[in-house]
């Protein structure tokens, strides 16, 4: 009964107890859980005390703990606790390409290969021009230049140019045109060119006699015209040493005065050469077709030359020999055979060579030439080639560093029928041609020096010193025997420039008539001939250039700066100090 009532009131008490604590709120944290848990866990231990101690007596006092309720602000209450063992575990994503390639055992080095450079872009070309200036003495000049641009297999392109001056004597005027087209393609094995010309000269015959000045009160008019076309076709260069190679080419022109001269003319040229081992065999061939006409003259003027030869060409060493077969047909036929050998011998490379040469040919004389050495030609020229029998050169060249280069020689010639310049003795303003029957020997010194010291400065000069022994004249007329030449560029920076240029040539003999020669004329009269001194020279040029941008520059140029009134031909004086400038502009 004892047990009975005990174990009632315990049920009752916990009972109670249990209802108590479920009347309260839940709202517990994780720590209100713990010590909840703790408390039943001692309830439950002390049931089991009792339990198993049936016969014993309750004496024991039963306290219930409250667990600890706590109070937090709202604003840091967690309204959602955190779940803990939600760990998401981050997998990499890879991509995979595999390559089939094969093993190789090969222990050698590889090669190694040069990347490519990219490709360099192209500077813009500025290859046309135009250009026009005016100044003292009527100067007119005007100029222009165009090309196509650039191409690897195709070039052509055009020039123009007019220049006119007019000095202080009567009829001193000259004024001279020219045109020029040209063309040329690059194809797999050769190379084809061409181009025409025309060129017009006019003038006055304004020769001026000192002694009489009252001479030539009125000039005549000359005028000169030509007109010239040419074709050439060239094998392109091989690799091949033992390549045949081969050129060829035809010029032909049409030249005529406003009297009435006139000549015509084609020369057709060609050349074979095979190399076999350290030689060269081959042979050059020409013809040359020509005839001249005036009022009472008329002369058919042909060559056939050939030339065949062997050259020997090793290290250092090039040798030709061969020789100069001639033949003269149309108005003069005759056969002729002269020496052709050449050598070159490299003593030090780039710095200095021995060179020389033996031969001999026939000069064939033309209207053209001489209009272009002496314009004041007269009338019924008589046309005649000149023989060079033999002549000999040797010297040496080569360059002493880098923008240094030089070339020295000496020469001799024997020329049979060397052409003349006289004065005429009815037109002492026209000149005629006579030849200097017999052999005139001549003996020459020619040097050319060439310096570079950068590109803001460049100079050059060469000089000919020669001795004239006539054959049957008592001078070679109008030959100096002294001529200098030398020209200047300095840059003074990349838009400022100036030249110079400078002339000198030494005193010349010229020959009048006191009375008329002989027609034809065949051997000289001293009785009825005067010697004349014409005298040496020295004319001395400027130049300015200024580079306003990369389109437009201006130039400026003055000639004859010491005012000499010289003259290269009897009774021509030079027209004095000029000076003209202007504008040019590229494009």
């Amino acid at each position: 009964m004892r047990f009975n009532k005990l174990l009632y009131t315990t049920v009752f008490l916990l009972t109670a107890g249990t209802l108590t604590i479920k009347a309260q709120d839940k709202k517990t944290t994780e720590k209100k859980a713990t010590e909840k848990k703790a408390a039943e866990k001692k309830v439950a231990d002390k049931k089991v005390a009792d339990k198993n101690d049936d016969d014993k007596q309750v004496t024991e006092e039963i306290e219930v703990v409250r667990p600890y309720k706590p109070i937090l602000a709202e604003a840091v209450k967690l309204r959602r606790s955190p779940d803990l063992n939600d760990v998401k575990t981050y997998k990499a994503r890879f991509n995979y390409s595999l390559t089939d390639r094969k093993l190789e055992l090969n222990s050698d080095i590889d090669k190694l290969y040069a990347q490519e450079v990219a490709a360099e872009k192209q500077t813009e070309i500025i290859n046309n021009y135009v250009k026009g200036a005016f100044g003292s003495a009527s100067t007119v000049l005007g100029e222009a230049y165009i090309n196509m641009g650039r191409s690897e297999n195709y070039q052509a392109g055009g020039f123009f140019r007019h220049f006119s001056q007019s000095g202080k004597l009567n009829g001193q005027k000259f004024n001279q045109q020219q045109l020029s087209v040209f063309g040329r393609s690059i194809g797999e094995k050769a190379i084809f060119s061409g181009r025409i010309n025309y060129e017009r000269k006019g003038l006055y015959f304004y020769g001026y006699d000192e002694t009489n000045p009252l001479r030539n009160p009125n000039p005549g008019k000359q005028s000169f015209n030509f007109i010239e076309a040419e074709a050439e076709v060239v094998n392109k260069h091989s690799e091949d040493e033992d390549a045949l190679s081969y050129a060829a080419k035809i010029n032909g022109y049409i030249w005529g005065d406003q009297l009435s001269a006139s000549e015509n003319s084609v020369v057709i040229n060609g050349y074979l050469n095979k190399r076999i081992s350290s030689f060269n065999f081959g042979l050059a061939a020409s013809g040359e077709f020509g005839n001249t006409k005036d009022v009472s003259t008329s002369v058919t003027n042909n060559l056939l030359r050939l030339n065949p030869y062997i050259r020997l060409q090793a290290s250092g060493i090039k040798i030709t020999a061969g020789i100069n077969f001639v033949q003269e047909f149309g108005t003069v036929s005759k056969s002729r055979i002269f020496p052709a050998v050449t050598a070159d011998f490299t003593i030090i490379p780039d710095y200095l060579q021995i060179f020389g040469e033996i031969k001999g040919d026939v000069n064939r004389n033309s209207m053209k030439e001489f209009s272009d050495e002496n314009p004041f030609l007269n009338s019924n020229i008589a046309i005649r080639n000149s023989i060079e029998k033999l002549s000999f050169s040797a010297g040496i060249k080569g360059t002493g560093g880098p923008g240094f280069g030089y070339k020295a020689r000496v020469y001799r010639k024997e020329i049979t029928d060397m052409p003349l310049f006289v004065n005429n003795f009815t037109d002492f303003n026209k000149f005629d041609v006579i030849y200097d029957f017999g052999t005139m020997k001549l003996l020459g010194l020619e040097g050319e020096v060439s310096v570079q010291v950068s590109d803001q400065l460049k100079w050059t000069g060469k000089i000919n010193v020669e001795d004239y022994k006539p054959a049957s004249e008592q001078y070679s007329w109008f030959k100096p025997q002294l001529r200098i030449s030398s020209d200047l560029l300095y840059n003074v920076t990349d838009k400022l420039g100036f030249t110079a240029a400078v002339v000198i040539q030494d005193a010349s003999n010229a020959k009048i008539y006191t009375a008329a020669p002989a027609a034809p004329y065949i051997i000289p009269n001293p009785a009825i001939e005067q010697v004349v001194n014409v005298k040496g020279f020295v004319d001395l040029g400027l130049g300015a250039n200024y580079k306003i941008n990369n389109k437009f520059s201006a130039f400026v140029k003055a000639n004859n700066l010491l005012n000499k009134e010289y003259s290269r031909y009897l009774y021509y004086q030079a027209i004095g100090v000029n000076v003209f400038g202007g504008i040019s502009y590229s494009f």
